[in-house]
């Protein structure tokens, strides 16, 4: 396994972290502490660089919030100078992983996403006739600091790179401690709960390492269980297969070795069916020959029009907001049988 030296010059070159200034602020221009860093962007990059190298650089606090998705989640947002770092990162260590990452998994990852990773799942669903639908218990919040560390490693050789890694990792630590289930795993002692863990949902470099995580997951699945239908979306997976039985075996294989991970699959929403009864993934409900888009997403977007249509008559948004977010749903549930469903939750509600 080939590990990567002087990768720190490329992080902290000047051409690099003004790419990474320009990611970083995509879409968000109009926000306050966005316009305060590009007022002067050279400035501002030049001190991130001599932070950089002269090793002063420091993570800042996080700025929390929470929104349902459906379910209730803990975001963590870096200051804008720390995301322009993680781009910076990950645009010269992404691509040492990016080669060693299965072609099923489409979370992050240029050319994929969920529309690509739901039609995956549908053609796996129109060949097998069962299906295994597992979820990852709290993954974010359960990442071993440790393990993760020694995954990245694994490829990357220069210390400097590793001890700028180590500090943004350091930098989430507790963040989702609430969010957080205590698992014992075999081995464990009475110090275990203090081990580092859990990755702030909302960094670039938290989605980027949960699939450097998942990796050997992936490998496990197609390498040592054999299993060819198969996809995976962060912590969501799905294994096809025609024989009930088989797929229960998997479960159990994979419920044990993701314990060297120090993870558990969910008690409940893991579960084996057949495909015929619809497949719940990524906001669709699946089925061999068509899809629907599931009841909570209906719901929640309804609730989020009410609102922008409340604060469009109190002036508080423009038109122009308006329509992004009614096509950025529009655009979701035309992957679904839905010309209905778009039909009757827009007339509903005139503006």
């Amino acid at each position: 396994m080939k590990r990567h030296r002087d990768l720190f010059p490329q992080v902290c070159s000047f051409e690099n972290l003004h790419r990474a200034f320009r990611e970083a602020r995509r879409g968000k221009r109009d926000r306050e502490e966005v316009a305060a860093f590009e007022y002067d962007a050279e400035k501002g990059l030049l001190e991130l660089q001599a932070a950089l190298l002269d090793g002063g650089y420091r993570p800042g606090p996080y700025r929390h919030f929470w929104i349902r998705d459906p379910k209730r989640r803990k975001i963590s947002a870096a200051p804008f100078p720390d995301r322009v770092v993680h781009h910076a990162l990950c645009q010269v260590i992404e691509p040492i992983f990016e080669r060693t990452f299965i072609h099923d998994s489409y979370a992050c990852r240029v050319g994929k996403g969920t529309h690509r990773a739901v039609d995956r799942c549908q053609a796996f669903a129109r060949r097998h006739p069962y299906v295994f639908k597992a979820d990852i218990q709290k993954f974010f919040p359960s990442v071993d600091h440790a393990v993760l560390l020694v995954l990245l490693a694994s490829r990357i050789a220069d210390p400097h790179v590793m001890e700028l890694i180590r500090r943004i990792v350091r930098s989430g630590e507790g963040v989702l401690d609430e969010d957080y289930v205590m698992h014992w795993f075999p081995g464990d002692d009475l110090l275990t709960p203090l081990r580092p863990r859990g990755l702030p949902i909302g960094n670039l470099t938290s989605q980027f390492w949960g699939n450097v995580y998942l990796n050997g997951l992936d490998q496990y699945v197609k390498r040592r269980l054999g299993c060819r239908a198969y996809a995976r979306y962060v912590d969501d997976f799905v294994l096809f297969a025609d024989d009930k039985a088989r797929l229960h075996g998997w479960k159990e294989e994979i419920g044990a070795w993701l314990q060297c991970l120090r993870l558990t699959l969910h008690p409940r929403k893991s579960v084996v069916f057949p495909v015929r009864d619809g497949i719940d993934f990524l906001g669709y409900r699946v089925f061999p020959t068509r899809r629907r888009v599931r009841r909570v997403a209906v719901r929640r977007f309804t609730r989020r029009l009410r609102r922008l249509r409340e604060a469009y008559r109190a002036g508080e948004v423009g038109l122009e907001q308006v329509h992004q977010s009614v096509q950025s749903w529009i655009t979701h549930v035309s992957h679904a049988q839905s010309y209905r469903l778009r039909r009757a939750v827009l007339a509903g509600m005139p503006f």
